[in-house]
């Protein structure tokens, strides 16, 4: 790596880490009811809230009440979403007179952002009206990521509270998450965006005249340009603080005017990764021992540095192929000049480690070893930062798991954060790991088994595979993004893609909570010198190497058939 990439990579992780403090401290203030003084002003807008939707922020919910509360938002948000795409073409702020969207489409599209998967089998700027990105694909960047911390706010309870059955109140979480954190981080982001050259207006596409008329397949002259516009700084800014990743346009941040400048790419990879990395701040304000956010950090950093790194190493080689044909240099297919492969590489791992989706560069045009590691972030399940919230409380499952095995090496009851670890904890963290899994590998096995799954296959061989294999994963982990090789905009895959979506979201989430339940019902264990420290560089190795053990041996025989076999088939 040269001087340059480690500057670069200075230049985006400094700012995130310096961020940690500050912004966990915050949030978790946020979260326990004290909010902090220069928001305060909004405390009025959030106390009508609760009079409107007839709530008591004050009564607790147990896990049961908790999870159907979720289940009832995610209901209501797909049915609305499905119902405005269907319904735009004569609907108001649709100065384009974009048609009504079709019936599985409109399903996939509602279910992607409602589970905070934003996957878009569909380009933006040529399909959905300006009502439609904003009350429909906008108000779900929002809820659907307050819904993420909300339920990650709930497990902490879980581990902070002890003899109750109540995990909090899930509608006081999730408009305490969107007042006080999403609407303010997301208005201030959208604003330096503007300034930044991002549009942000009700207008009609511009016509612009082309400096050289061209002469289309068909012979006709062409002289004019259409130059897409819209609400676009808003969309973008959500897009990334809630870890959503659905852009305006089809191209998403490697298109101009989504991303287009330096400094707004480098805002961007930044906000992908900052509530997430600050959330681990929150767990250890909330749960009283700030150690166990930071080795939490550690964890999620030690995984992530090394498979930035090694994503940057591999895209800088170049090709033999084309090596033979005298072309030398890194590997600049499906990269944006401007950006680089430095950029491309960091926002690669950044948005797929971070359950985000968004990209700058086209990750079907990554070589095999670069396009596995990004496959590979979502495999692990969206725990190394994840989404906004989903992603801690994935970790913590880990967690859980990590000094379950070690109670059994050392023949203990295992613990953690004072908690006594029991068979019904392992069975529902079980489910969080293995639903998803048996999703990405199941839903690939169909898909490349059946007439219609490979018939969206662009390209022969391990490298439509992996398209496939990478679909599965962003879908069934909530994450997004795609190899974009795949032809997934039909019935099949809309259909197979919004299932894996649902098992992804809402079968780890139910777990999720119920393991909250169970832990917030338990008395807290005092420590003795056998409980196993979790604060430690011990337990770092410990945990990280549970993650990544689970990760190898569950993908790498599907790996083995993609993005594998595809390297060494360029030898």
């Amino acid at each position: 790596m040269s001087a340059s990439d480690l500057l670069q990579l200075a230049v985006f992780l400094i700012p995130l880490l310096l961020a940690v403090k500050p912004l966990g401290w915050y949030m978790a203030r946020v979260f326990t009811g004290i909010v902090p003084q220069p928001v305060r002003w909004i405390r009025p807008l959030e106390r009508m809230i609760y009079r409107i939707i007839r709530v008591d922020p004050d009564a607790p919910m147990d896990w049961k009440q908790y999870s159907f509360a979720v289940l009832a938002l995610s209901l209501v948000s797909v049915f609305a979403v499905y119902i405005l795409q269907r319904s735009q073409s004569f609907l108001p702020l649709n100065p384009q007179e974009m048609s009504a969207v079709s019936a599985d489409s409109s399903f996939n599209t509602a279910i992607s952002f409602a589970t905070n998967t934003n996957w878009q089998g569909y380009g933006g700027e040529s399909t959905m009206s300006y009502l439609t990105e904003m009350l429909a694909l906008a108000v779900q960047n929002f809820v659907s990521a307050a819904a993420g911390m909300a339920v990650l706010i709930a497990l902490v309870r879980g581990f902070a509270q002890q003899s109750t059955s109540g995990i909090g109140n899930f509608w006081a979480d999730l408009t305490r998450g969107t007042l006080y954190i999403l609407l303010p981080a997301s208005l201030l982001l959208a604003v330096v965006l503007v300034w930044q050259g991002v549009p942000q207006t009700m207008q009609r596409y511009h016509q612009a005249n082309l400096v050289e008329p061209i002469v289309a397949a068909d012979g006709t002259t062409v002289t004019t340009q259409t130059i897409a516009v819209g609400p676009v700084a808003s969309q973008v800014a959500i897009k990334q603080l809630g870890t959503n990743g659905g852009g305006f346009f089809n191209a998403n941040s490697a298109h101009p005017l989504e991303n287009p400048t330096p400094l707004s790419n480098l805002l961007q990879m930044v906000s992908i990764l900052l509530i997430p990395a600050a959330l681990c701040g929150t767990f250890g304000e909330i749960v009283g021992d700030r150690r166990q956010g930071w080795t939490i950090l550690a964890s999620m950093l030690v995984i992530f540095i090394p498979l930035l790194v090694l994503t940057i190493y591999f895209e800088q080689q170049a090709n033999v192929r084309l090596a033979d044909l005298g072309v030398v240099g890194g590997n600049m297919e499906g990269k944006e000049q401007r950006l680089g492969i430095a950029n491309s590489a960091i926002w690669a791992t950044a948005t797929t480690a971070a359950s985000n989706g968004s990209v700058n560069a086209m990750h079907d045009s990554f070589s095999p070893l670069g396009g596995l590691i990004p496959m590979w972030l979502m495999q692990l399940g969206e725990i190394v930062f994840g989404g906004v919230g989903s992603g801690l409380y994935g970790m913590l499952v880990f967690a859980i798991i990590a000094v379950f095995l070690s109670g059994l090496m050392v023949g203990r009851t295992p613990e953690y954060l004072g908690k006594k670890i029991s068979a019904y904890e392992i069975k529902m963290a079980s489910l969080v790991i293995l639903l998803p899994c048996a999703m990405v590998l199941v839903g690939t096995a169909i898909a490349v088994m059946s007439d219609s799954g490979r018939a969206g296959i662009a390209n022969p061989g391990p490298h439509g595979f992996s398209e496939v294999l990478y679909a599965l994963s962003s879908a069934s982990n909530n994450n997004g993004s795609a190899f974009a090789g795949l032809s997934a905009n039909s019935p099949f895959y809309n259909g197979l893609l919004g299932l894996a979506m649902i098992v992804g979201r809402f079968g780890v989430m139910i777990p999720v909570l119920a393991i909250a339940g169970s832990l917030s019902s338990k008395k807290r264990t005092p420590t003795s010198s056998g409980t196993l420290p979790t604060h430690t560089p011990l337990f770092v190795v410990l945990l990280v190497a549970v993650v990544v053990v689970v990760g190898a041996l569950s993908f790498f025989p599907a790996l083995a058939l993609g993005p594998i076999i595809e390297q060494l088939m360029l030898k």
